[in-house]
């Protein structure tokens, strides 16, 4: 066995837990800092119950994305260390200023917050979770732009068998690594207002604390609005910089086998399931419209796989699939908040509508873990884009001892994963009442 693939199946195993906690982090960070403003300013103590009944599902969730994290960078050690060699200079260090800066900050800042209550006054407690949610972000922002380094290596120079760091200015400011941010947080925004309406609707529905669980909801429902609305957005400005520096996974998003001037969008397309270099089934085009999205010109060239040589292109069936599940996931989710944004006010009395918001719930997470597997597998077979191929990334071990450890971390993370989520869903089925809200205050 190929101790690369192990290697591969064992990061891409971790980073899959890990990114079930990290896209709710940030999103509820956020979340929560609105409602504590809202209590700090308006003095109703239904705001501060709120910020603590969210609050514990927060805390849960960051333990675990902090234990599921830990493995990650260690494995640019054990199982990757001619990566880490070749690209060290610059991806170290932007890994250092997010664990010395970023985490530092929100680590320290969020054990005010959780053990600050009535310690500390209502201002600086406020303070502390901004800090968190800024602080969130800014970690989100580092880590992104060292994989942006990855999609569309800037900033370096060629020493020897190494990159050398030569503009820090040109990293920071890649524009993959940036459109790969916003598009990230967004989507965190959105998986964020879909849960809280989820665990909000199953109170409502079971008629608990209602006027609270509303008020929940509303707030959720304009995360998931607005924040759908700016990701789309943002997913049209990435495939945009996808086409300009990764053309051949553009191909493969889009099953595009011949360059073509004007090319057009097939509503239905089935890929082939083997190496015939043409799809199956090509029906419903747009004529250019695939040209306009990834450029704004509905004339320009579009390159086609065959354009690239067979081993310099990404798997196409998973990417293609991949992509077109996370784009009607999206444009699901715009639906649904749309829709739910009319009847906002009603939505108590809606009773078995409030269990297709429960239902809704698993469906951002998997459209967050869509985009990344879009992202990583259309990369492929480029560990750094046209300079390292992942297939010399690996290190100098046996297949066993990596096929050991995949084991032994595939069962841990299982466990991990189905104690966190319990955990979370033991503290989102609790009553407001442990958190100073009077239960007949929620009819």
């Amino acid at each position: 066995m190929d101790p690369v693939i192990l290697s591969r199946l064992q990061f891409a195993l971790a980073t899959f837990f890990h990114f079930l906690y990290v896209p709710l982090t940030l999103g509820l960070a956020f979340f929560i800092a609105i409602m504590e403003t809202r209590y700090v300013r308006t003095g109703e103590e239904m705001y501060k119950a709120q910020a603590k009944f969210w609050g514990r599902i927060f805390l849960i969730n960051f333990a675990l994305g902090v234990v599921t994290g830990l493995t990650l960078e260690f494995q640019f050690g054990t199982n990757w260390a001619s990566y880490s060699n070749y690209v060290g200079d610059i991806f170290g260090s932007l890994l250092a200023i997010e664990a010395t800066v970023a985490f530092f900050l929100e680590s320290t800042f969020i054990g005010i917050w959780a053990f600050g209550w009535e310690k500390v006054s209502k201002k600086v407690h406020l303070l502390s979770i901004w800090l968190v949610s800024g602080a969130g972000l800014m970690s989100a922002l580092w880590i992104l732009l060292a994989n942006g380094f990855m999609q569309n290596p800037v900033g370096y120079v060629q020493d020897g068998d190494r990159l050398v760091l030569d503009s820090f200015a040109a990293v920071i400011t890649n524009p993959y690594g940036w459109s790969m941010y916003f598009h990230t947080v967004l989507g965190a925004m959105i998986l964020c207002g879909f849960l809280v309406m989820g665990i909000s609707a199953w109170h409502m529905f079971r008629r608990q604390n209602v006027e609270f669980f509303h008020k929940s909801f509303k707030l959720g429902l304009c995360f998931a609005l607005c924040f759908s609305i700016l990701s789309a957005l943002a997913g049209h400005q990435l495939g945009q910089v996808t086409a300009k520096y990764q053309p051949a996974k553009l191909a493969a998003m889009e099953a595009q086998w011949e360059t073509k001037a004007g090319a057009p969008m097939h509503l239905l397309i089935v890929p082939p399931f083997d190496d015939r270099e043409e799809n199956l089934v090509e029906l419903l085009p747009i004529p250019g419209f695939q040209s306009w999205l990834a450029t704004g010109d509905s004339q320009a060239v579009i390159q086609g796989l065959k354009d690239f040589d067979p081993e310099d292109r990404p798997p196409v069936l998973p990417v293609f699939l991949g992509f077109r599940l996370m784009v009607g996931l999206g444009t699901l989710f715009i639906g649904v908040a749309v829709l739910a944004s009319l009847f906002r006010n009603a939505i108590p009395n809606l009773k078995y509508t409030l269990l297709l918001f429960v239902l809704m719930i698993p469906l951002p997470y998997l459209a967050m873990e869509l985009g990344w597997m879009v992202t990583e597998v259309g990369r492929q077979p480029w560990v750094v884009y046209g300079l390292m191929r992942t297939a010399m990334a690996g290190s100098p071990v046996d297949w066993y001892q990596v096929a050991g450890s995949l084991a032994v971390m595939g069962g841990v993370y299982t466990l991990l994963t189905a104690l966190g989520f319990f955990l979370m869903g033991k503290a989102a089925l609790k009553s407001p009442a442990e958190f100073g809200y009077a239960a007949e205050q929620g009819r």
